[in-house]
C-alpha cells in the first residue's frame, strides 16, 4: 500500500515516495469511499501501535504540532477519535479521557466511506494535498520509538503499581477550587491579592497530599506512584523544565526531560501530580508575563541580547521559585506534623499530632525514586547556562513577586 511505502522510505527517497503515494491515492477517484475506509483501517492499526509503544493522545498531537502543520493536526485528532471508537470509556484511565476531551477528539464525519471527502471539503483541500498530508502524518507516527509508559494502553490492565487512578470522592471539587484560585491569581492586577490566592491554592494541594499519605498508612490507598507527561516547548525549554522540576520537587515528584520530543515525564503519586500540573501552568503564565513586561534588550552596538536576557531571566525565576517552595514545604510539613490541619474551605483546625506523617512522607518519596529507577534506568543530568546578569536579577525579582509566598503548599520533600 502507498502508506507503507512512505512510512518505510529512507529520508533521501521520501519526496519521491510522497509524490508517488499521494498520486496513487488521489487518482483513485472512483474508489474514494473504499480508499477512505482502508485509510481509517490502516490508521487504527498505526495509532494502536503508538499506544502499545507508550504514547498517549496528547503526545501524538504534540509531535504533530512540533513537526507538521495545522491540517496535519486536524487529521491527527480525527484519526485518534476514530481509533478510540474501539474502546468503552471504562477501558481508559482518567487522564486519557481528559486528553481526548482537550483535543476535542470526536467522530464528526457521516461514515468511514465519507471521511476523506468530508475532510477535504471542510479544509478546502484537493485530493493530492489531502493524500500528501495524510501520508506525512502516518510517516511521522510510524517512526516514533517506544517510550516509557505512564499508564496502561486502552483495553489493557495496569500493572499492580498502577498509573493514574480515578478521582476519589470530593477530589474534583478540590481541584476545581484550586484551578479557580490560580486563575484569579493569574488575572488580578494586584500582587498582594495574587499572592494570597496562590498561597491558599497551594495550602489546599499540600493538605490533600498529606491526607493521601496518611490514607496510605491506614491501608485505604493501595496505589503506587504513577506518571504523567507535560509538554515543554521552545523557546527556552531548558529554563521551563527547571521551573517544572522546582514545582515537582516540592511535591515529592521527580522530572525526566525528553528534549527531543518536547515533553517531561513527571513521576509521583496521583494527587501530587495533579497539583504539579496546575501550579506549574500557573507559574509559567506568571513568568512569561513578567518576562514580556521586562521588554527587549540590546548590546551597546545595537545587536539584540533579548534571547540571552530572557534565558537568564527564566533560569533565575526557576531557581528562586525552588527556594521559596522549599521553604514553604518545610513550614507546611512542620505544621502538619504538629497537628495543624487545613480544611478544604481554607480554615484551620487543631488535631492530635500524628507521628506517622513524616515516615509516611519519606516512604512516598522513596517509592517515587524507585519508580524513576524502574522507568528510566539510564538518566543523565544537563546544566543550563546563564549569560546575562541583568536577566538573572530581573528573574529573581519576578519570582519574589510571584503569587507564591506563604505557599505552605507544594509540600515537602
Amino acid at each position: 500500500m502507498a502508506v507503507r511505502e512512505v512510512v518505510t522510505a529512507p529520508d533521501e527517497r521520501l519526496d519521491l515516495a510522497l509524490d508517488t503515494g499521494a498520486s496513487l491515492l488521489a487518482a483513485s477517484a472512483g474508489q474514494w469511499p473504499a480508499v477512505s475506509r482502508a485509510v481509517l483501517g490502516y490508521a487504527d492499526t498505526a495509532v494502536g501501535r503508538c499506544w502499545s509503544a507508550g504514547w498517549r493522545p496528547a503526545d501524538l498531537a504534540r509531535v504533530v504540532r512540533r513537526e507538521l502543520k495545522p491540517v496535519h493536526l486536524a487529521l491527527a485528532v480525527d484519526l485518534i477519535a476514530a481509533e478510540g471508537r474501539r474502546y468503552p470509556a471504562a477501558a481508559t484511565d482518567r487522564r486519557w479521557q481528559e486528553q481526548l476531551r482537550e483535543l476535542e477528539a470526536e467522530t464528526w464525519w457521516p461514515s468511514d466511506e465519507g471521511y476523506l471527502p468530508a475532510f477535504a471539503q471542510r479544509h478546502r483541500l484537493d485530493r493530492f494535498a489531502l493524500a500528501t498530508a495524510l501520508l506525512e502524518l502516518l510517516r511521522s507516527w510510524g517512526r516514533l520509538p517506544p517510550i516509557a509508559p505512564v499508564g496502561p494502553a486502552p483495553g489493557h490492565t495496569a500493572r499492580s503499581a498502577p498509573g493514574p487512578r480515578g478521582p476519589a470522592v470530593g477530589e474534583p471539587r478540590m481541584l476545581s477550587r484550586i484551578r479557580a484560585l490560580l486563575a484569579k491569581a493569574e488575572s488580578t492586577g494586584f500582587p498582594e491579592e495574587a499572592e494570597a490566592l496562590t498561597a491558599k491554592a497551594q495550602q489546599l494541594m499540600a493538605q490533600h497530599s498529606i491526607d493521601e499519605a496518611l490514607l496510605a498508612v491506614d491501608g485505604a490507598d493501595p496505589h503506587a506512584p504513577g506518571a504523567l507527561r507535560i509538554g515543554v516547548d521552545n523557546p527556552y525549554e531548558g529554563p521551563k523544565t527547571m521551573l517544572l522540576d522546582a514545582v515537582s520537587a516540592a511535591n515529592r515528584c521527580r522530572v525526566v526531560w525528553a528534549k527531543e520530543f518536547g515533553f517531561c515525564t513527571v513521576i509521583g503519586f496521583d494527587a501530587d501530580l495533579d497539583g504539579v500540573e496546575l501550579l506549574y501552568t500557573s507559574l509559567l503564565v506568571q513568568a512569561t508575563h513578567a518576562m514580556q513586561q521586562a521588554g527587549a534588550r540590546q548590546h551597546l552596538d545595537g545587536a539584540s541580547r533579548t534571547k540571552a536576557f530572557r534565558q537568564s531571566f527564566l533560569v533565575a525565576y526557576a531557581a528562586r521559585i525552588r527556594e521559596r517552595l522549599a521553604e514553604a514545604t518545610e513550614r507546611t510539613t512542620s505544621d502538619a506534623a504538629a497537628g495543624r490541619h487545613l480544611r478544604e474551605d481554607g480554615t484551620a483546625e487543631q488535631l492530635v499530632p500524628d507521628e506517622r506523617l513524616l515516615p509516611a512522607l519519606k516512604a512516598r518519596t522513596e517509592a517515587v525514586d524507585q519508580e524513576v529507577d524502574r522507568m528510566f534506568p539510564k538518566l543523565v543530568s544537563q546544566r543550563v547556562r546563564v549569560s546575562d546578569g541583568e536577566g538573572w536579577a530581573a528573574g529573581r525579582a519576578a519570582a519574589d513577586r510571584a503569587s507564591l509566598r506563604g505557599r505552605s503548599g507544594e509540600i515537602r520533600r
